[in-house]
């Protein structure tokens, strides 16, 4: 067996030297520096990392903390491990050892299944830890690995910290009399840990601050009979973050529902609310709740309200060239109606609130009807809907028109009295803007025709429709050209017989993008304005086929060629857009 070592600064400055990595000017000057009384403990990675030498074989590198950690895993032939902690079992992994004994060798086991152990740490030599956790790891085999150590420290209090109170507030015992359906009563058992209780306070604020960390655009908190399952959609696609005994997730319901204002005792239907609170970068963040009674318990979502979104520029989402200048023709006029389509998700919210935005001058008064109201933005007069006391849209929109409005954003036409509305409305001066649920922009129409709205009214006050959907966008870290299919290109843009690029882009996978290949999301859009001869057609009674036929022969560019114009420019990827947007003609 291998002597145990440490590394310490000269270690590493001799192998770097040796390796060609380093000068020997940076060699002697780092030599003749003292670490600070607060550096004592540092990893000497970190140490060195400090002064941002240059890498000797990419000068147009230095040698940061990550390019030292990658250098030490293969100086000392293990591999290199990056911790993602939506991939980490904590409740398994936090088991293999005691804090105490995590942070004494500086190590943290990462991962766990029935013949190995991963631990990782920035001691690739130390040893001496070794023998004594395999004689508690009942037979199974310690897998060495080396991550960045500044990870390593970050993640051992995290991980800890949050088993210590899930452990905490289930006081150690099974599920208890948590309300669903197929209670058994358990005589003798504590009730759920109390919302108010410090282990539970501590949950909350590392799941809000968590799901800010990763990008999270919604927590989802569903009751299963044994333990709750807590998600996070990132671009779009939900991820598995950590299981909690029923009764903790209970309470950590509860203690939201409590910070949302909602009512705690009311179990058996819906609530909505809404939380405001601050990341640790220190930016306000709206949280809009929501509740739902289910066979094991109330099962919460709640969606997080980026602040940037009400300053991001239309080239930002995704909106630009021909299809911003008709959106923008369509928003400026002083009267009329500008719908919105789109399925939940699909990043209405986002368009509506920052085109309000960029319209709410001092010489404009906006008014807006919500059900709820997303973010709180000071430059708007905004209304909720509150159906508990008759308030719904048409009473809000009625009621606004006696508040001297220029523009009226309803949150959704959802029936035919609160399309009469918006209509009264345009047809008294003001721009309303409002979203429906359909398919595309020609089927928005068919909707509203479908609602009872006369279709002379619709060509009298209709502006436009704008549809729209949200593709996750290639990770710029590690996208990689390809050939285009030459198949899968003619479905994207059909009926179009459009030019093929040679070349587009693909995804791979990377540490920053979690070996997704995709990072963040863009907008793909479909706007119809109403041209003279739509509105005529919309008239004469014409068929949803006719009015998509003519709106394209006009110029409108279905969500798919959109799509296929953000996969020639390498933002994204074919398979990515015929997933979110449906093929011409259906719908």
């Amino acid at each position: 067996m291998q002597p145990s070592i440490r590394i310490d600064i000269r270690w590493v400055l001799d192998g770097l030297f040796e390796d060609g990595r380093i000068s020997e000017r940076d060699l002697n000057f780092v030599s003749g520096q003292r670490r600070e009384k607060s550096e004592l403990n540092w990893n000497p990675l970190q140490f060195l990392a400090k002064f941002n030498l240059q890498d000797q074989q990419n000068e147009s590198k230095t040698l940061d903390l990550d390019r030292l950690t990658e250098w030490l895993a293969k100086r000392a032939n293990q591999s290199l491990y990056h911790i993602d902690p939506l991939k980490v079992d904590v409740a398994a992994t936090t088991a293999v050892m005691s804090f105490q004994f995590a942070e004494r060798h500086e190590i943290l086991a990462v991962a766990v299944d029935d013949e190995t152990v991963t631990i990782t740490s920035g001691q690739p030599f130390s040893r001496d830890w070794e023998q004594g956790l395999e004689q508690t790891l009942k037979g199974k085999r310690i897998k060495r690995v080396i991550t960045n150590p500044a990870e390593i420290r970050r993640f051992t209090l995290e991980f800890y910290n949050l088993a210590r109170s899930v452990k905490g507030a289930s006081g150690g015992k099974g599920p208890s009399n948590v309300t669903n359906f197929e209670q058994l009563l358990q005589l003798g058992e504590l009730t759920s840990p109390d919302a108010n209780d410090q282990h539970i306070v501590k949950i909350v604020d590392w799941l809000l601050q968590y799901a800010f960390d990763q990008r999270a655009s919604d927590i989802h908190l569903e009751p299963r009979r044994e333990a709750g399952n807590i998600r996070f959609r990132i671009d779009g696609v939900l991820h598995d973050v950590y299981e909690l005994p029923a009764p903790v997730m209970a309470a950590v319901t509860s203690r939201i529902k409590i910070l949302g204002r909602m009512d705690v005792a009311e179990k058996r239907r819906p609530q909505d609310g809404r939380l405001k609170t601050k990341s640790m970068e220190g930016d306000e963040v709206e949280l809009r709740l929501s509740t739902l009674p289910t066979a094991f318990g109330e099962k919460m979502v709640m969606r997080i309200f980026d602040p940037e979104v009400l300053v991001r520029s239309s080239a930002q989402m995704g909106l630009a060239d021909e299809d911003f200048e008709r959106w923008n023709a369509m928003v400026t006029q002083p009267n009329g109606i500008v719908l919105v389509t789109g399925p939940t998700g699909s990043g209405k919210t986002t368009t509506l609130y920052s085109t309000l935005k960029q319209l709410a001058t001092r010489e404009v008064n906006v008014c807006t009807i919500e059900d709820p109201i997303e973010m709180v933005e000071p430059s708007f007069n905004q209304m909720q809907v509150m159906d508990n006391i008759d308030l719904t849209f048409a009473d809000g929109v009625k009621s606004l028109l006696r508040q001297d409005p220029d523009i009226i954003m309803v949150g959704e036409i959802r029936n035919l009295e609160t399309a009469n509305m918006a209509i009264q409305a345009a047809l008294t001066g003001h721009l309303v803007i409002s979203t429906l649920h359909t398919n595309d922009a020609p089927s928005a129409i068919v909707r509203l025709i479908d609602l009872g709205v006369p279709p002379y009214m619709i060509s009298a006050t209709l502006l436009g429709v704008m549809a729209q959907r949200l593709v996750r966008t290639l990770c710029p870290h590690c996208k990689r050209d390809t050939y285009v299919d030459p198949d899968a290109w003619q479905n994207l843009i059909s009926p179009w017989k459009g030019k093929q690029p040679e070349k587009i882009k693909a995804p791979v996978g990377c540490l920053e993008c979690r070996k997704t290949g995709y990072l963040g999301r863009v907008g793909i859009y479909e706007v119809m304005p109403l041209s003279q001869e739509l509105k005529d057609m919309i008239s004469h009674s014409a068929d949803l086929s006719d009015l998509r036929k003519q709106a394209m022969k006009e110029g409108m560019r279905t969500l798919r060629l959109s799509g296929a114009q953000k996969v020639a420019s390498g933002l994204t990827t074919p398979e990515e857009v015929m997933r979110v947007a449906p093929v011409v003609g259906s719908g």
